[in-house]
């Protein structure tokens, strides 16, 4: 979804089969057409020796939500070497803070996992309205093996107003137009309006993965 209209080319999301990575890395991309090369690195908090990939989203688009199940199989091809992330943006809908907190509350409890496609579809399949802090509060009190007054504690922590903080600041350093995105490395930046769609978008960053590696 773009930043400002919060629309996206109906391309970007084209079902088209996901590619292998060593089909994406034998292709050329090229920086300023497909993909965009940071000015400014981008900070990376992952080991050295490591490849930080970046998905910037929000719970609040549709295009993140249908992007979901295609990303979750594509995390599962990538090398060890890859640390993958993910990153709440601080646009798109009108409780852009609550959904970040809910994203950060999650991760320091060790249920992203467990919850990332479920929340899309209580929200964009079921229409659960669940905007503002009381509808997340009450609906982390109807979650099976979700420890409710541990989540509520988290959700006004210091330390996920901290993580909300910095993911803000990141999305900010990669310069981020739209969602879904990904950032590679801290030195690019592609998304599905860039790349045409999304699966090429992954493409795409498969390419920059193996750019990444040549050091």
């Amino acid at each position: 979804m773009k930043r400002r209209d919060f629309s996206l080319a109906a391309t970007s999301l084209g079902l088209l089969p996901l590619a292998s990575p060593s089909h994406a890395q034998a292709r050329m991309f090229t920086a300023g057409k497909d993909f965009v090369q940071l000015g400014k690195p981008a900070p990376v908090d992952s080991p050295a020796g490591k490849i930080e990939v970046v998905e910037f989203f929000s719970y609040n688009c549709p295009h993140c939500a249908a992007f979901e199940p295609r990303l979750e199989t594509w995390i599962k091809t990538l090398p060890a070497q890859v640390v993958f992330k993910r990153v709440p943006v601080a646009f798109v809908g009108n409780d852009v803070e609550t959904k970040q907190r809910l994203y950060y509350t999650l991760e320091a409890m060790g249920k992203v996992d467990e919850h990332q496609l479920k929340l899309f579809q209580a929200i964009h399949s079921q229409r659960q309205p669940l905007f503002g802090d009381a509808a997340i509060l009450a609906w982390s009190e109807k979650q099976p093996g979700l420890d409710a007054k541990k989540f509520a504690e988290l959700f006004k922590s210091f330390s996920v107003s901290g993580k909300v903080k910095r993911a803000t600041q990141l999305q900010n350093d990669y310069q981020v137009g739209g969602v879904p995105a990904l950032g590679v490395a801290g030195r690019w930046y592609v998304d599905g309006e860039l790349a045409g769609n999304l699966d090429r978008a992954l493409q795409i960053t498969d390419y920059l993965i193996s750019e990444a590696r040549k050091g």
